[in-house]
């Protein structure tokens, strides 16, 4: 029978041609999978290859480095310089995002990164697209827990970004995934999907990173400011890898502010 079937396909040429065909359409068919499966995990490689590139280029963002006074002469044992001798300010470091809620009032993450890498509470963290995701609150050796934006006591200095107008956002909890800037004067001129951005006056980001976008205004007409409701710059839900901005010039401000109200 073996033998028949051998003949018949090798000396008949519309046979030998079904069966070529039916024999490149299997392999055909078994190659896409494969090439598929080989692609998924490299993408995931490409992805965490790309993930480390960017914390590089963060930690050369001209924004990162302050120039010392040179008015006088300033005796700076363990601060980090760059090449060009600017005084470096914030340094960037990435981290794996093990678990996060976005739901609940109080919503947390997780990150695999922690004492040992260098990372300490009151720390400010930021996605891979420069959106603030919250501040570090508790660390372990090796892991970080996060308060997110999406916590009741989150607080954050942020202005708009058109108008400078500064506020406080924060999140109520009752509508998932709604932020709130509040304390805006009612002459400042805001329309929907405009852009709120950082402050730059907490210690714990640079100025100018994103916070939100502006969906409407609550108008309380008992009240001289308005309340903006935005839609937070970061994809909660979507969540993978965050980067922790430690501020290298955080103690000294801080030492000389505790020093006056001390007096």
């Amino acid at each position: 029978m073996g033998l028949s079937f051998y003949m018949i396909f090798s000396y008949n040429r519309y046979h030998h041609a079904v069966y070529s065909k039916a024999a490149n359409e299997i392999t055909g068919n078994i190659s896409k999978r494969y090439n598929s499966i080989e692609y998924y995990f490299q993408l995931k490689r490409t992805n965490d290859s790309l993930v480390k590139a960017n914390e590089v280029l963060y930690n050369k963002l001209r924004q990162d480095f302050e120039i010392p006074d040179s008015v006088n002469k300033i005796a700076i044992d363990t601060m980090n310089f760059d090449s060009s001798h600017k005084q470096r300010k914030y340094l960037y470091m990435q981290a794996k995002v093990i678990s996060n809620t976005v739901n609940l009032l109080n919503n947390y993450i997780e990150l695999h990164r922690g004492k040992l890498q260098g990372v300490l509470p009151d720390m400010g963290v930021i996605d891979v697209n420069n959106a603030v995701v919250g501040t570090v609150v508790d660390v372990s050796n090796n892991y970080s827990v996060v308060m997110s934006l999406l916590h009741e006591q989150s607080n954050l200095s942020a202005r708009l970004k058109k108008g400078g107008e500064t506020g406080i956002v924060s999140y109520d909890g009752k509508t998932p995934g709604i932020l709130y800037l509040k304390d805006i004067s009612k002459s400042a001129k805001i329309h929907a999907g405009d852009t709120v951005i950082t402050s730059g006056f907490s210690d714990k980001f640079p100025g100018g990173l994103l916070v939100g976008y502006v969906k409407d205004i609550i108008n309380d007409k008992s009240s001289s400011t308005y309340t903006v409701r935005l839609k937070p710059a970061v994809d909660f839900e979507k969540l993978q890898y965050a980067y922790i901005i430690n501020n290298l010039q955080k103690e000294e401000p801080q030492q000389l502010l505790n020093k006056v109200k001390s007096k």
